[in-house]
């Protein structure tokens, strides 16, 4: 069962900001970290997504993000990605994601910021400014920066520190509407963004098992998942707009 408990009367809340992780992608074909068997892909994230792993073994993380790559750019949006698209054209709609691919792009979002990279960009291991899209699938070794360094995945590897945290926090208290799908909020810093949403926006959770996730109060829970969720609150904001 679906509950929505609250109505909009306010015209003036035009501002929503949302945070995606995971979940949403996963229902596109992607599959999450999160595994119970604790691998990734049939790899140890300690293998190939930590700055270490990096310095171990070169070959084998450009290996398993070359493959990811090519799962995602195969993996459709879904009515998820879709619906928040066309939410853009009633309201301002800001995306905070946490996935690295390119999902909410390619179904038509125009305000996107990833908290940890992007798949299908790279960047130099010695200058962090010079970022790059990859053509194609492919980022291997040899592949290097105008400067002369080795290309590595854009993304941020666990234990690096999350350079958009902060503006994220900002995107945060502007909410009128803060809207969180398909993330656990067991992931920090990336978690603590929730806690610098205004006390009088309306919070809503979108997620099948949301009662048993440590919520603040406040929030409106719809205990779906994210492609019938996300069109279903869609649908009333823009109807109560």
């Amino acid at each position: 069962m679906v509950f929505i408990l609250f109505e909009i009367s306010d015209s003036k809340m035009k501002k929503i900001v949302v945070f995606t992780g995971a979940g949403i992608s996963a229902e596109s074909g992607i599959k999450t970290f999160r595994a119970t068997d604790g691998l990734w892909e049939q790899y140890r994230i300690e293998d190939v997504a930590t700055p270490q792993a990096w310095n171990n073994n070169q070959e084998l993380v450009l290996k398993f993000y070359n493959e990811r790559r090519k799962q995602i750019l195969n993996a459709p949006p879904n009515k998820a990605h879709l619906a928040f698209s066309e939410l853009q054209k009633s309201f301002d709609v800001q995306i905070i994601t946490q996935n690295i691919d390119d999902l909410h792009e390619r179904s038509g979002s125009k305000k996107v910021m990833h908290l940890h990279g992007e798949i299908l960009k790279s960047r130099s291991t010695i200058n962090g400014k010079l970022v790059y899209n990859i053509n194609g699938t492919e980022l291997n070794l040899d592949d290097k920066c105008e400067e002369g360094s080795q290309l590595r995945p854009h993304i941020v590897w666990f234990g690096e520190e999350v350079p958009n945290m902060r503006i994220a926090y900002k995107m945060a208290e502007s909410a009128d509407i803060f809207i969180v799908v398909g993330t656990s909020l067991n992931v920090y810093p990336a978690a603590g963004i929730i806690d610098y949403v205004p006390t009088n926006a309306l919070k809503f959770l979108i997620d099948p098992n949301a009662e048993s996730l440590n919520l603040p109060l406040g929030f409106n829970v719809i205990p779906s998942n994210a492609s019938k969720g996300v069109p279903l609150l869609v649908k009333k904001l823009i109807n109560d707009y």
